[in-house]
C-alpha cells in the first residue's frame, strides 16, 4: 500500500483493522483521530512509516518487524507470503529489551517457551514438542540438551536478528521435531562508511558488560568492507555461589568481486565460564509429603563446581547473480563446541526437621562437538504459461562428530555426605580428586539433503508453494553403558506444500502442510530398526500487512501429529540366553497430537510507536488422550511496546511488556508417601519496563527492569522431581555511544 496515495481516513481504517484483528487496546489512539468526516489534504510527512519496504536485515531499521525471511523456505519471502507462522526478533527489539542471550530471545517469542530446569541448561519448546535444532544463518546444528550448556547462554552480540518458524521445518533442517526452527542470523559487513557503537552496562548482581561493534569500508571504493564485534560480560547471580564470565568476538569481511559476485567470510569465538552451576535442582518435597519453600538464592551446587564452554566457528559464502535473475550461492562452515564440567548432583528427599536424606554424586565430563557443513543453492525466476514464477534447488551436506570423556571422583577418607540440606550452602563440601579422562560416549552423524521448491503464480492473487527434500541420514555411536548402534535411512522424503491467496492489498489467507522426521534407535521383534518418527504439521490462517509492510499481523490454526513413535511391545530372546538376557522390542504406533491457535502483531503502528504482541494456545495429548509434556505451558502471552514521545520530549522513549505463561505441572515419580506427587507452577506474569533518554544525537542512557513485580516462579526437572527458581526482579543501566 502506498500511503502517499491515500488520505488519512484510509490510514485510520487500516489501523482499525489491525486493532480489531488482534483485539489491541487502540481505542484511545483512534479517538484522537475521530475528526474524519471529510478527507484532509494532510499526508504522513515521514518516510519512516511509508517509505522503502523493509528487507531481511533489521540493523538500523528501528523496526519490530522484518520485511522478508528465509528460514521456512530457501526463497526469501515476505512474512505475509510465507505459508507458516514466522516471528522475527529484530535488532531494535533486542536493544530495547536488553536481550543478551539466546534464552532471553526465546522467552520473548510468540508460541515458544523455555523450561529452565537448571541454572545452565534449559529446554526450548513450541506447540508441545522439544526444539531439537538451532540454526545459524540457516544451517542447522543438532542440539542435545543432555550435554549442552553453551547454546542457551550464547551471546546475541554477533546476530542481527532471530527468525523463528513454528511447525515442522524438515525442508531446510532435515531431521528434528515438528516444533519450530530458531535461526540466528549473523550481522553483516555492509556499511560503506564508518559506523558502529560502543556501550557499557551495569546491573543487578554486580553485572558489568562492555560491547563494541564497528563497521567500515576497507578500501576507498567501499567494495571491501569489514565488521568487528567484541563483548565482555561478568556477573554474579541471585543463586548462591553462582557467577559467570563470558567473552564474544566476531569478525567478518564482505567483498564485491564484481558487479554480480559477492563474497563473505567470518570467524567467531564465544566463551562462557560459569561457576557454581546447579546440576539437577532443588527438592520439591520433604519426607512427610509437605512442600519445600526454598529461597530463590538456595543452591544445590558446591563452591568448586564449574562448567566452562567454548564455541568457535568459521564460515564463507559466495554468491553470483546471473543476468536472467537467477543466483547461485555456495557456503561452507565449521563449528567446534567444547565444554569441561566439574559438577555436583544432589538427589533425594530431605527430612523437614533434620534436613537429612539427600545423597551426592560428583561428575566431570569433557565434551566436544565438531560440525562441518557445505551447501550449494540456486534460485531465480522462470516463465511458464505467460506468468512469472520462482524456483529454488539445493544440496546440503552435514557431518557432526561428538565425544564425551568422564573423570572418576575420589574423595579418599574425606566425608562426602550431604548432611543437613536445610543449612546447605555448598562452601564446605569437599572437591574430590579427579582421575584421568576416559571414554564415556561418542556419536557421528551425517546428513545429505537435496531439495527443490517452486512458487507458482497461478493468478495475480493465488500463489502455490511446492517443494520436497530427499535426505540420507546416518548415525553411529556407542557408550560406556550402552552397546554400539548404527542408524541409516536412505532418501527420506520430506514434502512441503502451501497455498496463499491475496484478499486485496492487505490480507492473505493461507494453508500449508509440512513434515519432518526423527530417527529412533529402537528395534522391532525381528531386530530391524523402526522407521523414523514422522512429524506432520497442518496450518491455516490469515495474515495482514499494513503501512507498506511496517506492520505484520497473523492468525493461525494448527495441528501437529506424530506417527510411528516407538512403544514397548514385549521381550524377545535374541542371543539364545533364555530369560536371563531378554531384550525389549518395540512397535510403531500413533504418537502425540497437538492442536491450537496463535495470533501476533508486530511493527510500527505509528511514528515512534513499536509493538510486538502475540498469544498462543494449544492442547497436546497422546494416542490414549492423556496430556503429554505438561511441563510446557499451554497458553503464552508475549508483549512489548515502546513509544518515543513527540515534539520537545522526543529524547525520551518508554517501553513496557508482559510475558504471561499458563499453568504447568508434572507427576513426580519419586514423590514421598503423603504427597499427591503433583509438582505444579501456577500461571504467572512477568512485567518488563524500559526507559531511554537521548542525551545527544549520539549518546543515550537506557534503564531496563525485568520482572518488575518480582514474581516468583520456577522451572521443573520432571524426571527427578526437582525445581530451579528463575530470576527475581533485576535492573540494568546502559550507556551507548553511536558513531
Amino acid at each position: 500500500m502506498n500511503l502517499y496515495a491515500h488520505p488519512r481516513r484510509h490510514l485510520r481504517l487500516d489501523r482499525l483493522a489491525v486493532c480489531v484483528a488482534l483485539t489491541l487496546p487502540c481505542a484511545a489512539s483512534l479517538a484522537a483521530e475521530a475528526d474524519i468526516a471529510e478527507p484532509k489534504p494532510q499526508v504522513l510527512p515521514k518516510v519512516e512509516i511509508s517509505g522503502h519496504r523493509l528487507g531481511e536485515t533489521t540493523d538500523g531499521t528501528g523496526s519490530y518487524t522484518s520485511g522478508r525471511a528465509r528460514t521456512a523456505t530457501p526463497l526469501s519471502m515476505s512474512l505475509r507470503d510465507t505459508p507458516q507462522s514466522v516471528s522475527v526478533i529484530t535488532q531494535q527489539r533486542i536493544e530495547d529489551q536488553a536481550l543478551l542471550s539466546v534464552t532471553d530471545v526465546v522467552n520473548n517469542v510468540t508460541g515458544v517457551s523455555v523450561n529452565q530446569y537448571e541454572t545452565n541448561r534449559a529446554g526450548f519448546t513450541a506447540r508441545g514438542f522439544d526444539i531439537t535444532n538451532l540454526q545459524i544463518d540457516g544451517i542447522a546444528s543438532t542440539w542435545d540438551q543432555a550435554w549442552s550448556a553453551g547454546e542457551v547462554a550464547g551471546s546475541l552480540a554477533i546476530y542481527d536478528r532471530v527468525e523463528v518458524v513454528r511447525g515442522a521445518t524438515g525442508l531446510m533442517t532435515g531431521a528434528g521435531n515438528p516444533s519450530a526452527a530458531i535461526n540466528l542470523m549473523r550481522k553483516r559487513a555492509s556499511a560503506k562508511q564508518l559506523t558502529g557503537s560502543v556501550e557499557v552496562s551495569v546491573g543487578s548482581w554486580n553485572q558489568r558488560r562492555a560491547l563494541i561493534d564497528l563497521s567500515s569500508p576497507l578500501n576507498q571504493a567501499g567494495t571491501v568492507r569489514g565488521r568487528v564485534t567484541a563483548e565482555a560480560d561478568r556477573s554474579d547471580s541471585w543463586v548462591d555461589l553462582a557467577s559467570n564470565r563470558s567473552k564474544t568476538f566476531y569478525a567478518t569481511i564482505e567483498a564485491d568481486l564484481g558487479a554480480s559476485t559477492w563474497l563473505a567470510a567470518g570467524i567467531s569465538h564465544q566463551q562462557t565460564s560459569p561457576t557454581g552451576p546447579m546440576w539437577g535442582g532443588l527438592p520439591y518435597w520433604y519426607t512427610d509429603g509437605t512442600k519445600t519453600n526454598w529461597d530463590a538464592s538456595k543452591t544445590s551446587a558446591a563452591g568448586w563446581t564449574r562448567w566452562p564452554t567454548d564455541y568457535d566457528s568459521a564460515f564463507v559464502n559466495l554468491e553470483h547473480r546471473f543476468g536472467n535473475g537467477w543466483k547461485l550461492r555456495a557456503n561452507a562452515s565449521h563449528g567446534d563446541r567444547s565444554s569441561d564440567s566439574y559438577l555436583l548432583y544432589l538427589s533425594g528427599v530431605p527430612d523437614r526437621l533434620t534436613g537429612e536424606g539427600m545423597s551426592a554424586f560428583s561428575g566431570s565430563y569433557a565434551t566436544r562437538t565438531k560440525q562441518d557443513d557445505v551447501g550449494l543453492h540456486a534460485s531465480g525466476p522462470f516463465a511458464l504459461f505467460g506468468r512469472q514464477h520462482e524456483a529454488a534447488f539445493g544440496y546440503l551436506n552435514m557431518k557432526q562428530e561428538f565425544r564425551s570423556d568422564s573423570r572418576a571422583a575420589d574423595f579418599g577418607s574425606r566425608d562426602s555426605g550431604v548432611g543437613n540440606f536445610n543449612t546447605w550452602n555448598g562452601n564446605a563440601y569437599p572437591q574430590p580428586a579427579w582421575g584421568a579422562p576416559s571414554f564415556y560416549e561418542s556419536a557421528e552423524t551425517r546428513q545429505q539433503g537435496w531439495y527443490g521448491m517452486t512458487r507458482l503464480s497461478v493468478t495475480d492473487a493465488l500463489k502455490v508453494v511446492l517443494g520436497a527434500r530427499a535426505t540420507s541420514y546416518e548415525k553411529a555411536g556407542r557408550g560406556l553403558y550402552t552397546p554400539a548402534y548404527a542408524i541409516e535411512h536412505e532418501d527420506e522424503l520430506t514434502p512441503y506444500a502451501g497455498i496463499v491467496y491475496d484478499l486485496g492489498d492487505t490480507y492473505s489467507v493461507y494453508a500449508s502442510y509440512t513434515d519432518i522426521f526423527q530417527p529412533q534407535n529402537l528395534k522391532d521383534f525381528a531386530g530391524n530398526l523402526l522407521d523414523p518418527v514422522k512429524g506432520k504439521s497442518y496450518e491455516a490462517g490469515i495474515k495482514g500487512e499494513y503501512l507498506g509492510g511496517r506492520v505484520n499481523t497473523s492468525f493461525a490454526l494448527f495441528q501437529i501429529r506424530q506417527d510411528k513413535l516407538g512403544q514397548e511391545a514385549g521381550l524377545v530372546d535374541r542371543d539364545g540366553a533364555g530369560a536371563l538376557l531378554p531384550e525389549t522390542y518395540y512397535r510403531a504406533a500413533a504418537g502425540a497430537r497437538s492442536e491450537g491457535f496463535e495470533m501476533e502483531v508486530s511493527g510500527a503502528l505509528a511514528r515512534g510507536w513499536n509493538v510486538s504482541a502475540g498469544y498462543s494456545q494449544f492442547r497436546a495429548r497422546d494416542a490414549a488422550g492423556a496430556d503429554v509434556n505438561s511441563v510446557y505451558p499451554r497458553k503464552l502471552l508475549r508483549t512489548f511496546t515502546s513509544y518515543q514521545l513527540p515534539g520537545a520530549w522526543s529524547a525520551l522513549t518508554f517501553g513496557a511488556g508482559v510475558n504471561w505463561e499458563g499453568r504447568t505441572y508434572t507427576l513426580d515419580p519419586l514423590a514421598p508417601a503423603g504427597s499427591n506427587g503433583l509438582i505444579e507452577q501456577d500461571s504467572f506474569a512477568l512485567v518488563n519496563l524500559m526507559a531511554r533518554y537521548d542525551i545527544s544525537r549520539q549518546l543515550s542512557a537506557q534503564l531496563n527492569i525485568s520482572n518488575a513485580l518480582d514474581k516468583r516462579h520456577f522451572g521443573m526437572f520432571a524426571a527427578y522431581g526437582a525445581i530451579t527458581h528463575a530470576a527475581p526482579r533485576s535492573a540494568s543501566l546502559t550507556l551507548k555511544y553511536r558513531f
